[in-house]
Formats: C-alpha cells, structure tokens, sequence
C-alpha cells in the first residue's frame, strides 16, 4: 500500500470534508442532469416499452411527438416489402381537452392531454410491452382510460372517477407506472375508444409507424436498409437510436444548457476551493511528518508524487460517494414518481471531471510543501 493511501486511510477525518465537498459537487450536476434526462424519458418512455423494434418518423422528426406534418399513410405497404418486417402499424397518438368531474373537494382540472391510442391485445406492436393483463382488460372497455399514477392528482381524478374527454364522458378504469407527465398527461385508449370520442385518425396522413421485424437483434441494420429504401421520404430508427436521440434533442434547449453550465460552473467552483483548502489544511497539519521525509533524504519531487497521489486517491473516493449519494436521489424519486436518469454519456464526463478538480486541488496545495524544511522538526 503506498504512502499516500495509507495517509488518506489512517487519517481520513482530515480529507472527508475535501471527499464531501467533490461528492456534492458531483451530485449537484448529476442531480439536476438526471432531472432533465428524466424529463426526456417521460417523452421516450413509449419507444422505450415498446415491442417493435423499429420506428419509422418523417425525415426531420426525432421523437415520436414530433410528426413534422405527418407522413402519407402509404408508406405503411412499401415497408412490408422489406423481408424482415412482420408488422407495421401507425402510431396514433393524438391532443384533446380533458376536465374532470370534482367531487369531495376536488379541485376542477381543465387542460389538454396528449392520447395514444393502443390495441388492447397482447403482442401488438402499439401496446407498450409492459402493460398488465388487468390494464389490458381494462382498455377493451367502450369510454375507459388508463393513466399515469404519478397524473392522477394533476388530472384531479382517481382510479373509477369519471372525466370528459373532447365533450365525451370517459372513466379512469386502471393506471400504469412509468409514463411519468412533464407537461400534458399521457392517456391510454384503445381505437374503439378513440373513435367512441371521436379521437381515431383514419385519413391518409399519419404520425409515426412502428414496426416489428423477425429477429429483433438486427434493428439497427434493418433500420439502415429501410433507409436507403426511403429515398429521403422518411427515416427509420432502431427504437434504441430513437430514445437516445430523444434525450440529446433535451440537452440541445437553450434554458437547459444555461442552467446546466450554471450548475457546472458552481459544482467546479465548490469543489475546487473547498478541497484545495481542505487538503492544504491537512498538508500542513503534516508538515512534520512531510519534514522528517526530508530529513531521510526524500527529494522534494517526490513529496510533490505523494501530494499528487492523494488528491487523486481523495478524488476516487468522493466520486465513490457521489455513486451512493446518486443511488439514494434515484431510490427517492422513483418513491415519488419524479423521472430521473443518468446516461453513460453524462455520468463518464462528470467523473473525470471529478478526478480533475482534484488533482487540480492537489496542485493548488503544492506549494503548502516549501515548509516541509528539516528545521521544522525542531521547533
């Protein structure tokens, strides 16, 4: 075991507050990145549970909300003609008024929800896959809706309670986990439903078409074919493409890029000031210790490699408690129905920059060693 570990292990009570301050720097980033990344998975949680592997969107679209106009329902014969595809169906997803009906001190909700519109059979390629045979049940009902757990109190409603949807009385017969609202609510019809409401699009411009292919393995490649198969018309995604293109589209938001390079610049700010101080204070608590090596004949240089190592060991170990402190910020949203995620492509970037705050701590501190001088051991 080197030096420098077995100084960070023996005398831990001096760093922790340098371990503390990088671990909530951490957590600052990461918390209000996982907020924003969840926020995007309420958008994408549909591909994200959805059977089919492929998705089929107008050439500019990115997300399945974004229909760009529509495309011609057409197009459903030509992708059939790929060996690979078994299904393709439209996905129908439509935005209507909602009101509820309150009673008991309810307060009186008005507002518009988004529809999506799902064949309440098990395997069909628009029933999300992790649909319980009692919502299935529940959807072949005429005027029944299924919702969100987390939107039952924005759409002031509960599981049995009627509401209106377009002027039409529906009633919430079940609910779901995981389609979390972020603006309008998500609610489940089934088509016979949707027409009942007069909802159902049935004309020759269609949103998105979601397509079930043979060997689900091959989503990428098949997606790639469909593509030079378009000729510009359209764009096929693996469903995989289309909800990590989902969550970069969140990123690229002007007011979320300013308030993430605000939460970064505070995060780099507290950790940088916060370890150096506490690093140098527990560098000069040792300066004894540091002298004697002197003494022996330690080369400054080599002082500087155990400072410098020290940091690094101070700074693997505040990026170990940002991981638990993440893991319980995770554990407690998802108690209370607030999405929250951490992508690879945002957590590897804020733990090298965790490591990097820390050693640049332990630059910082260096100097702290000029008073490392034999003499010191005699005062």
């Amino acid at each position: 075991m080197s030096l420098a570990l077995s100084t960070l292990l023996y005398e831990w009570r001096r760093y922790l507050a340098a371990v503390i301050a990088l671990s909530v720097a951490g957590l600052l980033v990461l918390s209000l990145t996982g907020m924003f990344m969840g926020m995007s998975k309420s958008f994408t949680a549909t591909v994200d549970r959805s059977p089919a592997e492929v998705m089929v969107l107008p050439p500019n679209s990115n997300n399945v909300f974004d229909s760009g106009g529509g495309q011609p329902r057409r197009l459903i014969p030509e992708i059939y003609q790929h060996p690979a595809v078994m299904e393709a169906r439209p996905l129908n997803i439509g935005f209507t008024g909602w009101s509820n009906f309150p009673t008991d001190g309810q307060p009186a909700k008005d507002q518009g929800v988004e529809i999506f519109i799902v064949d309440p059979v098990r395997g069909a390629v628009t029933l999300p896959s992790d649909f319980s045979d009692q919502v299935i049940n529940a959807l072949k009902e005429p005027f029944a809706v299924v919702v969100d757990r987390s939107s039952l109190g924005k759409l002031g409603v509960q599981v049995g309670d009627k509401a209106k949807m377009n002027g039409f009385t529906v009633w919430v017969r079940d609910t779901v986990e995981g389609y979390p609202s972020m603006f309008n609510a998500v609610v489940f019809v089934s088509p016979q439903t949707a027409k009942l409401i007069r909802q159902f699009n049935d004309g020759p411009q269609i949103g998105a078409i979601v397509v079930k292919i043979a060997h689900g393995a091959r989503a990428t490649e098949v997606a790639q074919q469909l593509n030079a198969m378009s000729k510009g018309r359209y764009r096929a995604w693996s469903r995989e493409e289309l909800s990590d293109a989902g969550q970069r589209s969140m990123l690229k938001e002007g007011g979320i890029v300013v308030i993430l390079g605000f939460a970064v610049v505070v995060g780099i700010f507290i950790g940088v000031v916060i370890t150096w101080q506490t690093l140098q204070g527990a560098i000069m608590a040792n300066i004894k210790e540091f002298a004697s090596l002197r003494a022996l004949g330690v080369s400054m240089r080599s002082l500087r490699l155990i400072v410098m190592e020290l940091s690094l060991w101070v700074g693997l170990a505040g990026l170990a408690l940002t991981a638990v402190l993440a893991g319980v910020v995770w554990v407690l949203s998802t108690t209370f129905g607030v999405p929250m995620d951490f992508p690879l492509f945002i957590d590897i970037p804020v733990g090298i920059a965790m490591v990097i705050v820390a050693v640049l701590s332990g630059m910082l501190s260096l100097r702290i060693l000029k008073k490392s001088q034999p003499a010191e051991l005699l005062r």
